[in-house]
């Protein structure tokens, strides 16, 4: 029986794509700067791309935050300050949070059965706002914020700290949940627990556990 479940917390407890358009067309529409959905779409795509190259080790956090806006910018062909944008973007996103639908008693559900931990590669001076934001924080016993951690996951330094802080750790007793691939389930591998993908579509090739809903994860949960 699972008593310890890791969890992320972007796109798998938190709406972050939803989040993340609203405030970039804020953003956008405080400078003056025309910007549809389509422009959030492309921003979406230009943010995933460089997070990728973040848990890869490839790009700093800091330097993401400016470039992501830089080559938007280019791409619509506007002037504009990158930095400027990017720290009024960063200070709306505190108070921009959704929970998923079901989140709330997913995560009750979950506490009844043992202790919840949150691993997250979200900046520190963001997420634990957000997640209290969106009533999620009070159900954790913890929260693994990678900037805090001072690696990002899943590198080998973030593992190796989320395992020597959680009290008696037993590897057959944990459950990770995530959305990505990338991150989630090569962090989950890592530690050598068990993992469940949480997404609306089961991505090609993948045989891993896979769930669509809050009520599958469970199932899944109930499985291993």
């Amino acid at each position: 029986m699972k008593t310890l479940f890791l969890l992320d917390v972007d796109d798998t407890l938190l709406d972050f794509q939803r989040s993340e358009r609203e405030q970039l067309l804020a953003t956008l529409h405080a400078y003056g700067i025309s910007a549809d959905e389509g422009t959030a779409v492309r921003y979406h795509v230009i943010n995933d791309g460089l997070w990728k190259k973040l848990e890869r080790g490839e790009r700093t956090r800091e330097r993401l935050a400016v470039e992501r806006f830089e080559i938007l910018l280019a791409e619509l062909g506007v002037q504009a300050d990158a930095q400027a944008l990017s720290r009024h973007y960063f200070e709306g996103m505190a108070h921009c949070a959704h929970a998923i639908g079901g989140a709330q008693d997913f995560l009750a559900a979950l506490s009844a059965r043992g202790t919840l931990y949150a691993v997250t590669n979200g900046a520190k001076a963001l997420q634990r706002c957000r997640m209290a934001s969106a009533g999620i924080a009070p159900y954790f016993a913890d929260v693994f914020i990678s900037e805090e951690v001072g690696c990002s996951k899943p590198g080998d330094g973030y593992v190796n700290y989320v395992l020597s802080h959680i009290p008696h750790f037993v590897r057959g007793n944990a459950v990770y949940v995530g959305d990505s691939l990338t991150s989630d389930m090569v962090c989950a591998q890592k530690m050598g627990v068990d993992f469940v993908l949480y997404r609306k579509e089961r991505p090609e090739g993948y045989a891993g556990m896979w769930a669509d809903s809050y009520r599958a994860v469970l199932s899944c949960i109930d499985a291993l």
